[in-house]
């Protein structure tokens, strides 16, 4: 009987394109893939280590999933991803639950943990995070057919205070330009239209491989793949933000005037304690290079809160520095505390409640910032990705070209007669906090 295979993916969308390239080998060996895990005998569980709640939620996935040794059908439980990468001998000790093991540097190798995992064998496959995808591997796109991710680099070579990162994916490797085009346009003959970049550190890309940053020709590369009408930047570090970059994506119209350019803090003291470039006047200059070349752009940025040290009046600060930039998006976490960091070792860590009272200030406040900037788009007309159709209040859904998938605002059509799919123009009649509506124009 053929094996049975489920992939259950937790974490950011990184791990999500290894668990599509997991699906690809496993489909191209014979194995069927399912959607529901209680069909299946193997089930692999693509996890994420970032901070503690992913790891707990990591670990209660594993046991949810091993339930089904006596409630379903399955035979082998795989574990893979970050979690394991980092904890490989606590794992496999703490939880006999697994039948095998496979890190970030191997899961190219998925096929043959299998069949050692159901020999019983307890395979564990834990080397060197040294994969990059240069050669083309069988990939399963899960993403809508119309957009999918595309890593560029792996691994990151900041050393920030507070982040595991490189622990569990390693030094900074960039990708091919060949690689990455060639892969653009496997995903165009798919159907594939919007393609979002993404690296931990993507501003960083092609300084390993061509002695200079690359990421400006790298955009015009694979804007250029026939079939392609976004290409979306995910994690702009910003302290290798050129000019050329800015130019870049000011000037070609296929680059989503769209800049996720995560900032931590404003603060000098802390960004300094979390080892991050330059200073607030260096951030805010640049802020103000982006806005004024690329007028029409949306800026998402993310902050930590509650990193050890941060005083009242530094949370103040960083509460006026948002209500000052206007960020179109912002995401806010609070400081998690992760074993093997230099931060998890700094004096004057701060209590979870301060930690999420201040979170939910902060979005308190961004939600009257989005709130009052989505009004801005009112009366225009915007380019709509329409994505899905709701048919109890008979409208189109979809996102600008500001909004990236499954993190950002929607946009509500109604007289469309665009297909899944494809861009619509929509004239935008209400804004709301994060979200737009109109009317379709063709």
């Amino acid at each position: 009987m053929s094996e049975k295979v489920k992939i259950v993916t937790l974490g950011c969308e990184k791990n999500l394109v290894d668990s599509e390239i997991m699906s690809g080998l496993i489909d191209a060996r014979g194995y069927s893939l399912v959607e529901d895990e209680k069909e299946a005998t193997v089930i692999i569980v693509n996890t994420c280590g970032f901070i503690d709640a992913a790891k707990e939620e990591s670990v209660n996935t594993i046991l949810d999933m091993a339930d089904l040794k006596q409630t379903g059908h399955l035979k082998a439980l795989i574990v893979s991803g970050c979690l394991t990468q980092r904890y490989k001998d606590e794992i496999m000790k703490e939880m006999p639950e697994i039948d095998g093991i496979v890190g970030t540097g191997d899961f190219d190798q998925i096929n043959g943990i299998i069949e050692s995992a159901l020999l019983g064998k307890r395979p564990v496959l834990v080397g060197n995070p040294v994969f990059n995808y240069e050669k083309a591997l069988p990939r399963k796109v899960s993403t809508p057919r119309y957009t999918a991710y595309v890593k560029i680099a792996e691994g990151c070579d900041n050393a920030c205070t507070f982040c595991s990162i490189p622990l569990m994916r390693g030094k900074f490797r960039s990708r091919s330009i060949e690689s990455i085009v060639g892969e653009a346009e496997r995903l165009a003959e798919q159907g594939v239209k919007e393609i979002s970049l993404i690296a931990q550190d993507s501003t960083n890309y092609g300084t390993d491989l061509y002695d200079r940053f690359m990421l400006a020709e790298l955009l015009n590369r694979v804007s250029e793949v026939p079939g392609i009408e976004w290409v979306r930047l995910h994690y702009a570090y910003p302290g290798f933000f050129t000019d050329e970059l800015i130019d870049t994506i000011a000037a070609n119209p296929k680059i989503c005037k769209y800049i996720d350019m995560p900032l931590q803090h404003s603060e000098d003291r802390i960004l300094k304690r979390m080892r991050r470039p330059g200073r607030q006047t260096d951030v805010r200059a640049l802020i103000e290079t982006i806005r004024q070349r690329i007028p029409d752009v949306s800026i998402r940025t993310s902050m930590i809160v509650g990193f050890p040290g941060e005083t009242n009046e530094e949370f103040a600060n960083l509460v006026q520095f948002v209500k000052e930039i206007q960020f179109d998006r912002l995401g806010v976490f609070t400081y998690s505390q992760e074993e093997g960091t230099p931060a998890s070792r700094l004096p004057d860590q701060i209590p979870d409640s301060v930690k999420e009272w201040r979170a939910n200030t902060l979005m308190e406040i961004q939600r009257e910032i989005s709130k009052e900037l989505s009004g801005r788009w009112i009366g225009k007309e915007l380019d709509v990705l329409i994505e899905r159709y709701d048919g109890r209040n008979d409208v189109f859904i979809g996102r600008t070209q500001y909004d990236a998938p499954e993190i950002d605002g929607e946009v509500f059509v109604s007289r469309c007669r665009a297909n899944i799919g494809e861009l619509q123009k929509v004239r935008i009649t209400h804004s709301f906090e994060y979200d737009l509506s109109g009317e379709g124009l063709s």
